[in-house]
């Protein structure tokens, strides 16, 4: 192998390696961004128990093994808060995710251009 397709063979190496990595990490956000739609979910089922309940209605918090008595708008307001907090992860994990992948088309193409490259180099030896 000549020093320029090795050259070009260390390039689409490197491109493949930093393809690789970015699979991985977004492996993980897609992991993430499901455990927070799961959590969107069990909140807004809580919010929408919440709100059939009527001012007389008692509501308990958990803490550990003791079951405390909350208001019923300070629940409401928490869990509120919870959804909110929640939905601004997930559209960050959206994001970061739709970056990921542009990010590896890049790298996809370049390591497509590399090895036509790599080709064209070893067939005219």
């Amino acid at each position: 192998m000549d020093k320029n397709s090795a050259a070009l063979y260390k390039k689409m190496q490197g491109e493949v390696e930093s393809y690789q990595t970015l699979q991985k990490s977004c492996v993980k956000v897609v992991k993430q961004r499901a455990l927070l739609e799961s959590q969107l979910n069990e909140n807004k089922c809580v919010m929408d128990e919440l709100n059939l309940l009527g001012p007389d209605n008692k509501v308990y918090k958990l803490f550990g093994p003791v079951l405390v008595k909350q208001e019923l708008e300070d629940s409401r307001q928490n869990v509120g808060k919870r959804i909110e907090y929640i939905s601004k992860e997930l559209k960050s994990s959206t994001d970061t995710l739709e970056n990921m992948e542009k990010d590896m088309l890049k790298h996809r193409e370049a390591v497509a251009k590399y090895q036509q490259q790599w080709q064209v180099a070893a067939a005219m030896k």
